[in-house]
């Protein structure tokens, strides 16, 4: 990966944006495609926008997009000890949250703390390994509860304490690869459709809010109103030994872009996306979606009468835990398709099923 897009990788996923706090990695994708759109802009909750104009006498518009939130903690309650009590944002795992540090995103600045877990010693047979997230608790090391009133606020967000981590070949572990990949993918993407003079305007996107409903889409799909969307996100990679069987994809790390087929997405945005890999020489995988893609698609394939949409995705292992994985040539695969299905999209439209 080109050092300058691997710095924009790492500076994403170094920037909390839990859902409903996803100002500050905004800002990071809106410095990035700066450089290459005609307009860059944001909405009124942070759904940020780049806009590249195209042939002005070419009438087909393209939106690549990723979500930039991501899930986490929130303080619930303070308690009289000067403990905080939490909920959940979005689909955070009770599995993987005790024990570990956290950053408490407080309005005077970040506050460091931990999730408490009960010694191994203490706990035998107590039942506290299955302890909900709203049983668990941080602590800051506040004396008493004016103490920790005064560092935080019911309803700051907390996110883990990890860092960016280099595997051996080309595989990247970090917190939030939902969906800062994703985010990457479509501005990497974006900038390579720039490059290649796409006759068709191409929009990147990031939106807010996937992780609690997929709510930023539902906006952005009505504003925008393009022919065509591909949301890029990850999906799972059940190439590991505890990977259930039963729900086994056959999906791998380092085979490439997956595909999604069903839902929402659109059966000629799919040919034509494997179209393009085929002409390119991109590897995809597939992967089914029987009722629903579980991204964005689903809301920007819903919005006005229909956008013809299609999820794109990044093969993950260990989603929704601090340490999610993925492969970093998948990542320029799915950025490379995305950028040249948008550099050729006018070609393939209308976007229509013939019935």
């Amino acid at each position: 990966m080109h050092e300058d897009r691997r710095a924009f990788l790492d500076e994403l996923l170094a920037t909390a944006t839990p859902s409903g706090f996803e100002t500050a990695g905004q800002r990071v994708f809106v410095d990035h495609v700066a450089d290459h759109a005609d307009e860059v802009r944001t909405d009124a909750y942070g759904n940020a926008v780049a806009v590249y104009q195209g042939d002005p006498d070419t009438d087909c518009s393209v939106v690549l997009a990723g979500h930039g939130d991501e899930i986490g903690l929130m303080v619930r309650d303070v308690t009289s000890e000067g403990f905080l009590k939490l909920t959940r944002v979005g689909g955070a795992d009770k599995t993987v949250t005790r024990g570990q540090y956290v950053t408490v995103h407080g309005r005077d600045g970040p506050v460091s703390g931990v999730v408490g877990q009960t010694a191994i010693h203490l706990r035998d047979g107590d039942g506290s390994d299955d302890d909900e997230i709203n049983e668990m608790h941080v602590d800051v090391g506040a004396d008493d509860e004016e103490a920790a009133r005064e560092l935080v606020e019911v309803g700051d967000p907390i996110t883990f304490d990890t860092t960016v981590k280099d595997l051996d070949g080309s595989l990247v572990a970090a917190r939030g690869m939902d969906n800062r990949t994703g985010v990457w993918a479509a501005a990497e993407g974006f900038r390579r459709a720039v490059a290649a003079d796409a006759a068709a305007t191409v929009y990147a996107v990031s939106t807010v809010q996937e992780e609690i409903g997929r709510k930023g889409a539902r906006m952005v799909g009505y504003d925008l109103d393009p022919d065509v969307v591909v949301a890029a996100d990850v999906t799972h990679a059940t190439d590991t030994p505890e990977a259930p069987g039963k729900k086994g994809s056959g999906i791998e790390l380092g085979e490439g872009p997956v595909v999604g087929r069903g839902s929402a997405n659109h059966p000629v945005v799919v040919e034509a996306v494997r179209s393009v890999a085929d002409d390119e020489d991109v590897p995809v995988q597939l992967s089914a979606a029987g009722s629903d893609t579980g991204t964005d698609a689903e809301s920007f394939y819903i919005s006005r009468s229909g956008i013809a949409s299609l999820n794109v995705a990044i093969p993950n292992r260990y989603m929704h835990t601090p340490v999610e994985v993925i492969d970093t040539a998948d990542l320029n695969r799915v950025a490379e398709l995305m950028g040249d299905f948008a550099a050729r999209a006018e070609s393939f439209a209308p976007f229509e099923v013939e019935v």
